[in-house]
This record gives C-alpha cells, sequence and structure tokens, in this order.
C-alpha cells in the first residue's frame, strides 16, 4: 500500500520558500542529488497544494520549469483545491477535499510513495493521521522569513523516528518516519 512521503528542501532556518512564496532562492541548490535520483522511481503519484501547483517555480524560465522534479518525473498529480478549474491538465486531477485526494493518489500509486508537495497539505495529511514520512534536504542558507516547513500556531509536538541521514554537495538530508 502506498506510503504519503512529504519531501522538500528547507533553509537551515525553516523555510521552504521565502516571503510571498519566493521559490528563486532554492535555484542553486538543485544540483546533483543521487537521493533525488534513487528516490524519483519510487514515486507513484504526487499531492500538491493549490499554492505549490499554481506558485512560484524555482526552475523559472529553465528547462524542466513547471514540472515535477525539474521533469525527472512523471505520473498522476493530485491538486487539492476548492477552486477547482474548468478544464484539467492532462495527468493532473483536481480534488476539492483531502480524504478523496488522498484516497485517490493512494490508489494511482499503487506500493510506492505518494509523495506531496506544499506545506499547508503536508500539514494536513499530518493532521489526519494520513502522513508516513518526512525527507528534508536542508540547503545551507538561512532566509528569515517564508513559509514554515511546518506551523502550528500554539504549536504542536510531532514525534519523528529518524531513518537515515545523507550528505550531498547541496544539501544535508534527515529521512524521518512519523510516529
Amino acid at each position: 500500500m502506498a506510503k504519503l512521503l512529504y519531501s522538500v528542501t528547507m533553509s537551515l532556518d525553516g523555510f521552504i520558500a521565502g516571503p510571498g512564496g519566493d521559490m528563486s532562492w532554492m535555484t542553486e541548490y538543485l544540483g546533483p542529488n543521487p537521493e533525488v535520483d534513487e528516490l524519483i522511481p519510487r514515486i507513484g503519484a504526487l499531492l500538491i497544494g493549490k499554492r505549490t501547483a499554481t506558485g512560484d517555480d524555482p526552475l523559472k524560465g529553465q528547462e524542466g520549469e513547471g514540472k515535477a522534479f525539474g521533469g525527472g518525473w512523471e505520473g498522476p498529480e493530485f491538486v487539492v483545491t476548492h477552486d477547482i478549474p474548468g478544464t484539467e491538465s492532462p495527468g493532473t486531477t483536481y480534488v476539492g477535499d483531502l480524504p478523496t485526494a488522498v484516497a485517490q493518489a493512494k490508489a494511482a500509486a499503487g506500493d510506492k510513495y505518494v509523495n506531496i508537495l506544499g506545506a499547508n497539505v503536508a500539514k494536513q495529511c499530518l493532521e489526519a493521521g494520513e502522513l508516513d514520512e518526512v525527507l528534508t534536504f536542508i540547503a545551507p542558507v538561512m532566509l528569515g522569513d517564508g513559509v514554515r516547513l511546518f506551523d502550528h500556531p500554539g504549536g504542536r509536538t510531532v514525534r519523528l523516528e529518524r531513518l537515515s541521514t545523507n550528505q550531498t554537495p547541496m544539501a544535508t538530508s534527515l529521512w524521518f518516519r512519523v510516529l
């Protein structure tokens, strides 16, 4: 059965996007990454938040713009949104609620991962008890403001079990199981 994985690159100070959702900071940290190369064939579907689907792209103006993992992955994408467009893009399904989106993405992924893109959708999956794992690539930069990896006003403790730690020239990765 598919597992839900939140994989994300963040700054050392905990931001996955800069102010206003700016992703341009990430461009220089998207170099070769063997761990990402090994992950991509293990992904069966994407679960994407609306802001992520329509937001800034770190590959803006470059080859791979608008494509998952810069064009390194292709497959079914499920965008969670209350504002479903009249026309759909090939391979993209717009879903109006999280439980339906998760069920459809899991069915499409089979025994592979459903990779989550977007902090808000990841938070919703965590709160619904659906998030299984978190893979964070920590880039050697501090942004000071922006979209946090996990934001829960008032605080919330989420226990994690470390599965692996790796280092590449571009980032350090931490892979956890959600307990």
